[in-house]
């Protein structure tokens, strides 16, 4: 029960994603609330990964990474970096999407907040591209994904245990009926 969850949210998203918030309150009903973490990234990739890397060094217990959409790569590559186990959930698979066609002005779907997404934000994505190691992760995948081609995820984190289900959609559906095992996964 010393672990940590650091859970990494996606693109234009933030911590008062349904995910995190559910996550979070999840672990404060089992007493578990300072165990959790979830912060709001940087929109740039380099800075995002710099501030978690640090925050990892920084931990006085286990890590277990979390991470949804963009989340996930992110989780993929701190994963790799710092030898972690992590849970992805429809990550983006950025080695086999094209990112250039994320360039272009966003706004945060929770905070309103306005920023740039450069070419140069894209090729820091792909700089962060690592082969996986399979016996580090977990996929939740939905075939329902109307974001990203949940194809690209099993295919690039082949070998890795995946969970694959039919239907639902970017958000995963099934998020709330799989807290328990993500919360074990953690080994919390």
């Amino acid at each position: 029960m010393d672990g940590l969850i650091l859970y990494l949210h996606g693109f234009c998203s933030s911590p008062a994603s349904w995910k995190a918030r559910l996550l979070r309150e999840a672990m404060a009903e089992r007493g578990l609330a300072e165990k959790f973490h979830c912060p709001q990234l940087s929109p740039v990739p380099a800075q995002a990964m710099a501030d978690m890397g640090r925050w990892i060094e920084a931990a006085k217990a286990p890590v277990t990474l979390v991470g949804s959409s963009l989340g996930g790569h992110y989780a993929s590559f701190l994963a790799e970096r710092y030898g972690l186990p992590a849970l992805l959930i429809n990550p983006a698979a950025v080695a086999r999407i094209d990112v250039g066609k994320f360039v272009g002005d966003h706004v945060n779907f929770h905070s309103g907040e306005r920023f740039s997404f450069t070419a140069e934000h894209a090729a820091q994505l792909q700089a962060q591209v690592r082969p996986p190691t399979p016996s580090r992760y977990w996929l939740w995948l939905e075939t329902g994904d109307e974001v990203l081609d949940y194809h690209d995820a099993q295919a690039f984190w082949f070998g890795c245990r995946q969970s694959v289900f039919e239907g639902g959609d970017h958000s995963f559906t099934r998020f709330p009926e799989m807290l328990p095992q993500l919360i074990e996964f953690a080994g919390l």
